[in-house]
């Protein structure tokens, strides 16, 4: 039974059906996740000393929205908007809660419904939240390392969300 539910839960990812003209969707699925989340990384750790790591994050981030498996339109305007909140997390932890946009970007990317933006409440509350404790740049690991979570779970969420509309359909 659990096998089956498995492949229930696998079965209604909508960009799983889609027609790829190149790769497999779990390598374009896994290199994307890993570009994203490895030239986010990267660009925090730029500053005017090091700016080819702004280039490399930056170049990163946009090849693993890019090769995502999703619709072509969709997987490219999200690009600006997301390198642009990585951006703007160089500013430290009173902007935590503009990771709602990367999570827009994943809701679009992965064609969730639109009741799975509910899920953006989380990491605005969390940004929220968070300024109450850090508001120095020094914080700012502490602050990535709970909003990861956040972010994580509001991901999890919508697709909870998601998948319980598709089931109800």
């Amino acid at each position: 039974m659990s096998a089956n539910r498995f492949s229930l839960a696998r079965d209604w990812e909508p960009t799983r059906r889609l027609p790829l003209k190149w790769g497999h969707y779990a390598d374009r699925y896994f290199a994307g996740l890993v570009l994203i989340i490895a030239g986010a990384v990267h660009l925090q750790g730029a500053n005017n000393y090091t700016l080819i790591i702004l280039l490399i994050g930056t170049t990163a981030t946009v090849v693993g929205w890019s090769i995502m498996p999703a619709k072509g339109w969709r997987r490219m305007i999200v690009a600006l908007p997301a390198v642009s909140q990585i951006w703007i997390m160089l500013t430290g932890p009173m902007s935590m809660w503009t990771l709602a946009i990367p999570l827009l970007c994943w809701l679009i990317v992965r064609h969730r419904p639109l009741i799975s933006y509910l899920a953006l409440t989380i990491p605005v509350a969390n940004g929220i939240v968070l300024t109450r404790f850090y508001q120095e740049y020094s914080s700012m690991p502490q602050a990535l390392a709970i909003s990861a979570v956040a972010l994580v779970a509001a991901a999890w969420v919508a697709q909870l969300i998601a998948q319980s509309a598709a089931m109800r359909r």
